[in-house]
């Protein structure tokens, strides 16, 4: 916290300087109780034109089920995070609740949380199971947290064999393209 005197030496210009500034907009002066000017470690920055101090990172919990029919299920999956996230202890910032397919990486949410992780302001992501974040492309996604120093969380990391892993993905891409052909035939009888 600087004065305007302080302020004014620290930038190289003289205290009317520093309030014509204020005037004109160039600087926002923030006031104490009393009414005192004064400025902080971002004002200074402006002033100097240095970069911006770094934003704090956040977590993110990411809970996602693929029907309205499954919103209980959200509702679980963040008490599982929140009690799991106490006892690491890790303080949760966001909370991203979403109802869409997996296969779909065109949800809002999701690219919302992508766009995050690539500017750099997503310091560590949490998912009850990893197909939560996407049906397919986990590797890729654990890729891009990592080249962008955020942390991939899973809470419940069961294994499964090749085989088992394989006849879920086909039972997924099934119960996708059936849901699809049944939304067709509706939207025929329309």
């Amino acid at each position: 916290m600087y004065s305007v005197a302080q302020f004014a030496k620290q930038v190289g210009v003289s205290v009317k300087t520093v309030r014509r500034w204020d005037r004109e907009g160039k600087l926002k002066a923030k006031r104490t109780l009393s009414g005192r000017r004064y400025y902080d470690e971002a004002d200074l920055a402006m002033a100097l034109n240095l970069p911006k101090p770094p934003a704090a990172r956040r977590t993110i919990a990411s809970c996602r089920v693929s029907s309205p029919a499954q919103r209980p299920d959200v509702r679980n999956q963040r008490a599982a995070l929140s009690s799991d996230a106490a006892c690491k202890p890790l303080v949760v910032d966001d909370w991203m609740m979403e109802i869409g397919g997996g296969l779909d990486v065109e949800r809002k949410q999701f690219l919302a949380l992508v766009d995050a992780i690539v500017a750099g302001e997503v310091e560590r992501v949490l998912i009850a199971h990893q197909d939560r974040l996407a049906r397919f492309g986990f590797a890729l996604l654990k890729h891009l947290c990592e080249t962008h120093h955020t942390e991939l969380v899973v809470m419940n990391a069961e294994t499964l064999s090749p085989e088992q892993e394989l006849v879920q993905d086909v039972l997924s891409v099934l119960h996708c393209f059936s849901s699809r052909w049944h939304g067709l035939r509706n939207d025929r009888k329309a």
